[in-house]
């Protein structure tokens, strides 16, 4: 919950605003200032304050205990300028909420946290339980001076400006190891325990068997991701219990998906009672993985828990990232966040160009040239099949005419995948031309590098048939010069000479031109690589300059009938 704090009509005003803006994640805090500051401190775990940050420090000074445990504060002053990160940057989350407080209010969010300022991934906002000394690290990180990572399993991590030594050590483990003075230890949840109970187990024999298994087999319990078991124990109390305590979802799978899995020690009991030859074994390994510790049974007098431990490869993460058109306001935010999550970037060097300023200290570069789009995308598959963190960057969306479709084509599920949306160059130049793409559209590439031009002159003579506007990608090159003449031939045997044309030649970049001509009139030889040509339907019209093609046809219908009837 975020509590919500203000003095002023102003500061009412914005703050109203951001309540809102979140309905259910925000909480009003009325009266007296400093009373309001005490119970929202207590009762929330962030604060935004609409007063001067003097203010707001007096009033937390007596309130504020571990930063750890402390909620983020942030101030926003009264004339709505600025958003503060006072308290709490990184473990109350003041940073983030600062940016977000500044997206919606339109303030400038002021970070003042050194990793932040200078574009690092601070230790300890990357999402995994840490342990050691932050601080000395960190100013390692930031002095420039050499930091090694010993990474004991493949995890992606973001980038870091590691080397492979140093006097200080980030160290990614699930070994239940001290850290060193001069290191940071970071816990992947790579552990997964399956458990097996019998009806009424209490949870403090389930916890005391979890707990003594991973402390004989020297495994950290801050890299337990989860407990699995048998869809008939869902419910059992102290299952349900234990991962509570462990802060750890409770995952279950049917009897049939345990029976499946192959295990070091079936037994005739759980196959009796719930229909699988294992529970915690088979629920442990059920997703593949490294047996760590078998199957363990509880000191209860009988027994009435089991347990074992795999150890699960850490997955590697491939996002596929569309830049849109090139201009920077319409890369969208999401994208810009994957390409700072990123410890690997792949992609051609002209898109790297465009947004390398975005990267943050530490990604790794893999570029190269035009025609290399194949081994672009094995090489981000590979990359990701490594355990690391992978941005796949291509122009307009990804998924269009770009990189996704061969690479998706590589990928198997042994990888994450996401995928990130991007403006394509026909929705620029359509937003440039008015509203082309106003009823159904379609998009057709002219190069035959990698399509017949038989199949390419058959979707062009479909198109022209079915009435539909169509975007042409790739229209003309040196080297290809007659597709687009020969696609507007056919366009031309089934649309008027007078339909409109609209030509946009980089869109949304400083040397962005367009115009607006007709069938008729475009001379294929002003047309290029860097163009984008949108041909008309037959609804299509040129009003005040700008092509419209028309949601419905109910209004040239009418006009039909009105010729119709003057006909009579």
């Amino acid at each position: 919950m975020i509590g919500l704090i203000s003095t002023t009509a102003a500061g009412t005003v914005a703050r109203d605003r951001l309540a809102a803006a979140w309905p259910g994640r925000t909480r009003v805090y009325e009266g007296p200032v400093g009373e309001a500051v005490r119970s929202a401190f207590a009762e929330c775990e962030q604060l935004v304050c609409f007063l001067a940050t003097g203010a707001v420090v007096r009033l937390l000074a007596p309130l504020l205990g571990d930063k750890a445990a402390d909620p983020g504060v942030v101030c926003v002053d009264e004339g709505g300028r600025f958003a503060v990160s006072l308290v709490g940057g990184h473990g109350g989350g003041a940073n983030e909420l600062a940016r977000s407080v500044g997206d919606l209010l339109g303030a400038e969010p002021v970070v003042t946290t050194a990793t932040d300022a200078v574009g690092l991934a601070g230790l300890d906002t990357l999402g995994l339980p840490y342990e050691g000394s932050v601080a000395t690290v960190s100013r390692a990180l930031l002095d420039g001076e050499p930091v090694a990572l010993e990474a004991e399993l493949a995890w992606p991590l973001p980038p870091l400006p590691v080397s492979p030594w140093g006097a200080c050590t980030i160290r990614l483990t699930d070994r239940d190891v001290v850290p060193g003075e001069r290191e940071v230890l970071l816990r992947p949840p790579s552990l997964v325990v399956g458990v097996g109970a019998s009806k009424g187990a209490p949870v403090e024999e389930v916890l005391g068997l979890i707990e003594g298994a991973l402390r004989e087999a020297g495994l950290s319990p801050k890299s337990v991701a989860e407990l699995a078991t048998v869809d008939a124990k869902a419910k059992e109390p102290g299952l349900v219990a234990a991962a509570g305590r462990l802060g750890v979802p409770l995952v279950t799978y049917s009897a049939g998906e345990l029976a499946a899995v192959e295990v070091p020690n079936p037994s005739e009991a759980p196959l009796a009672a719930v229909g699988t030859p294992s529970v915690a074994e088979a629920a442990a390994l059920v997703r593949g993985g490294e047996l760590l510790v078998p199957k363990a049974k509880s000191q209860g007098r009988p027994a009435m828990a089991t347990c074992a431990v795999v150890r699960r490869p850490g997955r590697g993460r491939l996002a596929v990232v569309g830049l849109g058109p090139g201009a920077r306001d319409l890369l969208t935010p999401r994208a810009a966040a994957e390409l700072r999550r990123a410890s690997v970037l792949v992609g051609l060097d002209q898109y790297v160009d465009q947004i390398r300023d975005l990267l943050r200290p530490g990604t790794r570069v893999l570029e190269s040239g035009l025609g290399a789009e194949e081994e672009r995308a094995r090489t981000a598959v590979a990359q990701a099949r490594e355990g690391h963190a992978v941005a796949l960057i291509g122009s307009g969306d990804a998924g269009v005419y770009a990189m996704a479709s061969p690479a998706l084509a590589e990928a198997s599920d042994d990888i994450d995948v996401v995928g990130v949306p991007g403006v394509t160059a026909a929705l620029a130049a359509g937003a440039v031309l008015g509203a082309p793409l106003g009823h159904d559209h379609v998009s057709i590439s002219l190069s035959d590098l990698h399509t017949p031009w038989e199949v390419i002159e058959r979707r062009v003579r479909a198109a022209a048939e079915a009435d539909i506007v169509v975007t042409f990608y790739n229209p003309r090159s040196r080297g290809r010069d007659w597709q687009l003449p020969k696609a507007l031939a056919i366009l031309a045997g089934h649309r008027e000479p007078t339909t409109p044309v609209g030509v946009v030649r980089n869109a949304s970049r400083p040397d962005e031109s367009s115009r607006v001509t007709t069938l008729a009139e475009l001379d294929p030889a002003t047309v290029d690589m860097m163009t984008v040509v949108t041909v008309g339907n037959t609804a299509t019209r040129i009003v005040a300059g700008r092509m419209v093609t028309p949601r419905g046809y109910r209004w040239q219908e009418s006009a039909q009938e009105r010729t119709q009837e003057g006909a009579q």
